[in-house]
């Protein structure tokens, strides 16, 4: 019996009242431990942390505490708040069994139950106390993480070294494997094999796995070389199975070698094959591109802007009706136009009320454009020599609503006779020239051109040059340009004749204004140009998906002119002898002047002789048969002849020969 009053006092009386009474004071305890603790981690330097919020979610537990909960309950939550609390804890039930009370043999049930809550306030502490201690690892940490990153620097350097390794290891094996197997994986086929695919049609897959091949084994000949061929004999066969497979000439494949390395050529020769996007341009005399993008979006035509660098152009992919016969096009809303044709109008950059001349115009996209951005101010000329290409120039003028342009139909080498020397402001030649860049639209460019052909192209266009160059005012205020522009690749078309231009007339190049394209070439195989040619911009079409094309555009310093192409010759001729004074002009003159002397008088005069002058040769030389050999003039006089009359010849040929022209050009249109 005594022993269940016992059990009984300590379950009620002792043990909780004790536990209660030591809460606070653990807890008052553990804050004023912790308090120096924070001051030592700040003093040393450890980022400042903010309490915990375990922290307070034990203080909201200690004062939403109830008094008729269980005082197991309340040890085990502030158990689980420090280590101290614990220690005080067994430091009671150690008095508690030295009175007698707490021995496990007389509490045998109790005491199980209160072992239980026991551990599980012990695991609710550790819980929590591993927790605190993460956060204080984390704060020791926070001092060492710059060498931490600098340690993930350097093995991120090292994994990246080991995988540039494997690279270069991965491409030596693979030239290794190439090297070994290329003897066996191709060859140049022999001369009886050849003469075996000429006799009979062409094996297309034959040519197509034979050109990737030798272009394979060109990109790194040293390695890929086949066995028993020289670099020549690769590249003489790869022309000609291009020309063969693709149908191009040989002397057309032959020029391109000299343009591109054989990996680009192939990208040339594939792009040739495909057709350029069809893009037109906005009118901005009668709307705007955004207006017009909308209409034919509901016509249902597929179009996207053209370029950052074009305001005004849009290409179209695809369209449910006619692209050249919708109703916005026949009101002159927009231009059919490709896209390199934008590029030599951007490049002129005409201003408001100038003068301007278009030397071939037709079919009028250039000239709309030039008048768009001069809104109708100005004046424009617009010159085409061939007779039927007017009628698509004037009717696109028209339809687009152009109001400053005039037409006309003059050989653009006589324009400067026409509308005068230093009359205009600004030129745009777009000179005739071979095609070579625009093969997807005419194909039959690569069969028709030969070397001859281009040298004549070539001629043309220095002459047209020189005259465009002329016009121009180098005074102006505003102007003073000129742009040449052609579709050729031949670099005999493009830098030579700007060249050429450069040594002839007092004029400068000048940048194009354009933000792409690939520079000019300064030298090109034996030919050395004027550094400044790199201010020209070239076009691909495997490089800007554009037609083929090249941009100068050059400054007239002033309007002194250098001899031209007809001097040189008419140069040539009189350097022969001397020039004349003065006196022997007067003379001439005077000879002119004075009455004629009939040819029956049996002995010349002076007066007669100086008379002859003026005459042909034909009449001298029978003149010369008649008379005396006693009385010959002396030979200072005969150069004297020879001098006026040539220069009568070079005048007259001159006019001969722009009469011919003339006829020639009429008998073709």
């Amino acid at each position: 019996m005594v022993l269940t009053r016992s059990k009984k006092r300590v379950a009620k009386s002792q043990t909780p009242p004790l536990k209660r009474a030591e809460k606070p004071q653990a807890l008052a305890l553990k804050r004023k431990a912790e308090k120096p603790q924070a001051l030592a981690l700040k003093k040393g330097g450890a980022k400042s942390q903010k309490t915990p919020p375990l922290k307070k979610q034990k203080k909201e537990v200690f004062v939403e505490e109830d008094p008729s909960e269980d005082d197991e309950e309340e040890v085990s939550d502030d158990a689980a708040a420090s280590t101290d609390v614990e220690s005080e804890e067994s430091d009671v039930g150690e008095e508690e069994g030295s009175n007698g009370l707490g021995s496990s043999g007389f509490f045998s049930d109790d005491d199980g139950e209160e072992n239980d809550d026991d551990d599980g306030e012990e695991l609710l502490g550790d819980d929590f106390l591993e927790g605190s201690g993460d956060e204080e690892e984390h704060s020791g940490s926070g001092s060492d993480s710059d060498s931490d990153e600098g340690d993930i620097e350097k093995e991120s350097k090292l994994i990246d070294e080991e995988e540039a390794k494997e690279e270069e290891d991965a491409k030596a094996e693979l030239l290794d494997f190439n090297k070994e197997a290329g003897d066996d994986a191709f060859r140049l086929p022999t001369e009886e094999e050849l003469e075996e695919e000429a006799r009979g049609p062409p094996d297309l897959p034959l040519l197509q796995s034979r050109i990737k091949e030798i272009v394979r084994a060109l990109s790194n000949f040293s390695v890929l070389r086949p066995n028993g061929a020289s670099r020549k004999d690769c590249v003489e066969q790869l022309k000609s199975d291009i020309a063969s497979y693709y149908g191009y000439n040989s002397f057309l494949i032959g020029a391109l070698f000299e343009l591109f390395p054989p990996v680009e050529l192939m990208e040339l020769v594939e792009a040739f094959e495909k057709q350029r996007p069809t893009s037109i341009r906005t009118n901005t005399l009668k709307t705007r591109r955004r207006d017009l993008a909308d209409v034919l979006l509901n016509r249902g035509v597929n179009l996207d802007p053209l370029s950052k660098w074009s305001k005004v152009g849009l290409v179209v992919y695809d369209s449910q009706v006619p692209i050249g016969a919708t109703p916005e096009y026949l009101s002159g809303f927009y231009m059919l136009q490709g896209a390199s044709s934008f590029l030599p109008v951007m490049a002129l950059a005409p201003q408001e009320n100038e003068r301007i001349v278009d030397v071939a115009a037709a079919p009028g996209g250039k000239t709309t454009y030039v008048a768009a951005l001069m809104k109708n101010t100005g004046l424009i000329f617009a010159n085409e020599m061939k007779v039927p290409r007017l009628k698509s120039l004037t009717a696109n003028l028209h339809r687009m609503g152009v109001t400053n342009t005039i037409v006309c139909n003059y050989d653009g080498r006589e324009l400067p006779k026409v509308l005068g020397e230093k009359s205009v402001d600004r030129v745009l030649l777009d000179a005739p020239c071979s095609g070579t860049g625009v093969i997807s639209k005419d194909e039959s460019v690569k069969v028709s051109k030969s070397l001859e052909e281009i040298k004549k192209f070539a001629h043309l266009q220095k002459q047209l040059l020189l005259a465009a160059i002329d016009m121009v005012d180098a005074t102006s205020k505003t102007g003073g340009f000129i742009v040449y522009s052609t579709c050729s690749l031949m670099v005999a078309e493009n830098e030579a004749v700007i060249d050429y231009a450069l040594k002839k007339r007092s004029v400068q190049l000048v940048k194009t204004g354009l933000d792409f394209g690939q520079d000019g070439f300064v030298r090109f195989r034996e030919h050395r140009f004027h550094p400044s040619l790199n201010k020209t911009k070239r076009f691909y079409p495997h490089v800007h998906n554009m037609d083929g094309f090249f941009v100068a555009k050059l400054k007239k310093m002033s309007n002194m002119k250098q001899a031209s192409e007809d001097d040189d010759e008419a140069l040539g001729t009189v350097d022969e002898a001397d020039v004349p004074s003065s006196d022997d002009e007067a003379e001439a003159m005077e000879g002119m002047e004075k009455p004629s002397v009939p040819k029956k008088q049996p002995k010349k005069t002076k007066e007669s002789k100086e008379e002859g002058l003026a005459k042909s040769k034909e009449s001298k030389k029978g003149k010369k048969s008649k008379s005396k050999k006693g009385e010959d003039p002396p030979k200072i006089k005969k150069q004297r002849k020879n001098r006026t009359e040539m220069r009568m010849e070079i005048s007259q040929a001159r006019e001969e020969k722009r009469r011919a022209m003339r006829e020639k050009s009429k008998e073709k249109q």
